[in-house]
């Protein structure tokens, strides 16, 4: 277990490190080599060029010695540019997601001094654990500042009682202020924001089949009979899952072929040579430009050939489409309601950014989406229980003991007191850290299976499950494993009267684990975040070898994104802990503020894009957070022998969080789950007032084609014409359909 010592030791060692990884980037991003890496955006924009210099080496190396002593001027200038113009610069998308680390600042802070003040010396004056009786239990001076310190049946209670209530209520507080703010964010950005096709586009899914019409007859001629006076045109959607695949291969291929033929033209003398086994570990050794020309001839006759039968073959075609609409306002009525009186057909949806859109997943028939979502929820639910194991055993191996027990010739070195320290107070977090680096891509690949739709869906959908692992196997795991693993002789011995007493004592002291990991994992890790190390490699190796046009370079300057799917998450558990030991261990809380502060500066800096729509995400599991904390401030006063009469006074904490989540989740979700028909009349009022010649059948004609298809004759359905005066909908069924259809044939001046 970690001493006050090795909590010092550690917090010099991340200190330094952060201070070492911000002084790099400093001194990084003043360098003209790494200008496109740190500044991709205002380069994208065409806000910001190559620096010039009169000297060759100024073209890599910045040689103006002045800059370097304001190498830290990005600070101050991160923090001080206004909100409207971040969102104007980077989007709402990250506008927002800045925001859930000032949340936690505004929530966590002032718990922090307040706690403080009034908890510590509560606590620090308790002098249980100095009583001869618990001397089998080990803690640290540390858990002397936390609630096990509290002796059996005190009126101190109270003081953890109240502030518990306090806590909760200002959480609520700052969650209203909060959620009302980014619902008016949004509903601002929507209504100032430009044209785009998703604002006009719907996503239909689950076409039923009918057996005269094809699927984009049938489409076409469903939507101009129930929404005749504002259907526009409609894309539907072919399973080019195969010819993706092809393209990639191919586009590998060329990437490949630029690179050797870069190599040859810089040495003639030498043509590259490859090997055509795996990974070109084996096999024939053959001329690789000739090898890489070859291979992308035959992919090219692969290609055409597939994208003629994707083209041509009905079973391609799949019972999904992207249906545009002539306004906003029918838009928004086509996705926000019912479109047939059975509710699993002709199933609407808002239609993604056409970027956002994961192709592949559009092409899984409807029905098999439940059956994927539920292997994935079992298989979710193994792997969570199963991680646990090796979390556990890790875990027992990151202290001084379990080192011992493996590696017993090292006892020399570990226990003098330095390595004892480092190992005590570093190890621990980096174990954690290292175990948890490949979870992010397995659970990926699961809400892939599962058929999500949007990549910012498939980014939600992760994070959701990897805040549920987070959940049972950092937090509940490492409190119920390891302080079972560290106290087991005094489980074992205890009386069974005290049983309860010792649980509630022995809980708490895990909070000098999770100091270890905030250091490691939120100090030191989120410094790492702002170097950009991985897209800096990439670019350069890229710039060196494969960057030819000014064009190859944009794309080597990619600007990146941070991974919402692991990053949310990552805060909610640092939220979660400030609330549970706010309580318990008021002392754990300065480290947790220090995170979010931290993290603010860092984010306002990087400016990733992420999805605006996550807000109501992070609030319900905040929420989730409160409530567990709740109920372990309220078992923990149980099992520490409280007043009887404190415990009850706590049940009312989660009813009354409940209540609130659905209080808020009333005034405020449908904001980010629907667009309003008032706003959307008055979006579309206000452009055909400036535009009035907009053609909006080429705006949207070809925005929802798929990417393999781009410059390709694909056939693409006529726009419905407003001015055109046929008063019919054409339809293809046969007369015996005639009885139950006889809507199909429909007078659209009836229908106004």
């Amino acid at each position: 277990m970690a001493t006050l010592q090795d909590i010092c030791v550690a917090a010099a060692i991340n200190i330094l490190s952060a201070f070492a990884f911000l002084v790099a980037f400093a001194i990084l991003r003043l360098q003209p080599v790494n200008d496109r890496v740190y500044f991709p955006k205002w380069y994208l924009k065409g806000l910001r060029s190559s620096p010039k210099s009169s000297v060759a080496l100024g073209r890599f190396v910045n040689l103006d010695f002045k800059m370097y002593m304001r190498f830290l001027n990005w600070m101050p200038a991160a923090l001080k540019m206004p909100e409207p113009e971040l969102v104007e610069h980077a989007g709402l998308d990250s506008a927002v997601y800045i925001r859930i680390y000032l949340l936690g600042l505004k929530i966590l802070f002032p718990i922090t001094i307040l706690t403080l003040v009034v908890l510590v010396p509560v606590n620090w004056t308790g002098k249980t654990l100095d009583l001869a009786k618990f001397k089998n239990l080990t803690f640290s001076n540390i858990d002397k500042l936390s609630i096990s310190n509290i002796p059996t049946g005190s009126k101190r209670f109270w003081a953890h009682l109240v502030m518990s209530y306090v806590c909760s209520f200002w959480t609520f507080y700052v969650l209203y202020k909060e959620y009302k703010k980014v619902a008016t964010m949004r509903l601002e950005f929507l209504a100032s924001e430009c044209r785009r096709p998703d604002q006009f586009t719907v996503l239909v899914r689950n076409v039923p089949p009918d057996p005269d019409e094809s699927v984009s007859e049938h489409i076409e001629h469903f939507f101009c009979v129930n929404h005749p006076d504002h259907y526009l045109t409609h894309q539907v959607v072919h399973n080019a899952v195969k010819l993706a695949k092809l393209v990639e291969k191919k586009n590998s291929f060329q990437n490949w072929l630029v690179y050797y033929q870069n190599k040859y033209e810089r040495n003639p003398v030498n043509k590259p040579i490859i090997k055509t086994g795996f990974w070109g570990l084996w096999g024939s050794r053959v001329d690789a430009i000739d090898h890489y020309t070859d291979e992308i001839t035959k992919l090219s006759e692969e290609e055409e050939a597939e994208r003629e039968r994707v083209i041509i073959d009905p079973k391609a075609i799949v019972p999904a489409a992207f249906v545009s609409f002539k306004t906003r306002w029918g838009a928004a009525v086509c996705a926000q309601t019912q479109q047939s009186k059975d509710p699993t057909i002709w199933l609407t949806d808002w239609a993604p950014e056409p970027r956002d859109v994961f192709w592949d997943n559009l092409a899984i028939p409807y029905f098999e989406l439940t059956i994927r979502r539920l292997l994935m929820a079992v298989g979710l639910f193994f792997l969570i229980f199963f991680f646990m194991i090796p979390i556990a055993f890790v875990q027992s191996l990151a202290n001084i003991e379990g080192i011992e027990k493996v590696l017993p010739f090292l006892k020399p070195l570990i226990e003098k007191k330095v390595v004892k320290s480092v190992i005590q107070g570093f190890l621990p977090g980096i174990a954690l850290k290292i175990f948890l680096i490949v979870l992010p891509k397995i659970l990926m690949t699961m809400s892939k299976i599962e058929g999500f739709t949007s990549l910012s869906s498939l980014e939600r959908r992760s994070a959701q499950k990897y805040h549920l692992f987070i959940l049972v196997n950092v937090f509940l795991g490492s409190v119920v494993t390891g302080t079972a693993l560290q106290q087991l002789h005094q489980f074992i011995d205890a009386p069974a009267g005290e049983f309860a007493k010792t649980i509630g004592m022995s809980v708490p002291m895990k909070a000098t684990f999770f100091i270890t990991y905030i250091m490691v994992d939120g100090w030191a890790g989120i410094a790492a975040e702002i170097l950009r190390m991985v897209p800096l490699v990439i670019f350069h190796l890229k710039n060196t070898f494969l960057v030819k046009t000014e064009r190859d370079r944009e794309q080597a300057m990619d600007p990146g994104f941070l991974s919402f799917a692991t990053s949310e998450p990552r805060i909610q558990l640092y939220i979660l802990l400030g609330l549970v030991y706010s309580v318990i261990t008021p002392v754990l809380l300065p480290f947790i503020v220090a995170f979010f502060a931290f993290s603010f500066l860092i984010f306002r800096h990087q400016k990733y894009e992420s999805g605006a729509s996550f807000w109501p995400d992070v609030h319900r599991r905040i929420i989730i957070g409160l409530i567990i904390a709740q109920i372990i401030h309220m078992g923990l006063l149980g099992a520490s022998g409280a007043d009887k009469s404190t415990t009850p006074c706590l049940i009312a904490q989660p009813i009354l969080t409940l209540w609130f989540h659905r209080f808020c989740k009333g005034h405020f979700e449908s904001a980010f789950v629907r667009f309003p028909l008032q706003e959307a009349m008055v979006k579309d009022t206000l452009e055909r007032a400036t535009e009035p010649n907009l053609n909006l059948k080429t705006y949207l004609q070809d925005a929802y084609i798929h990417p393999v298809f781009k410059g390709s004759k694909l056939d693409i359905p006529v726009a419905i014409d407003e001015e055109e005066n046929n008063p019919l909908v054409p339809t293809k069924r046969t007369s015996r359909q005639s009885s139950i259809h006889s809507f199909d044939v429909h007078d659209k001046s009836h229908s106004s």
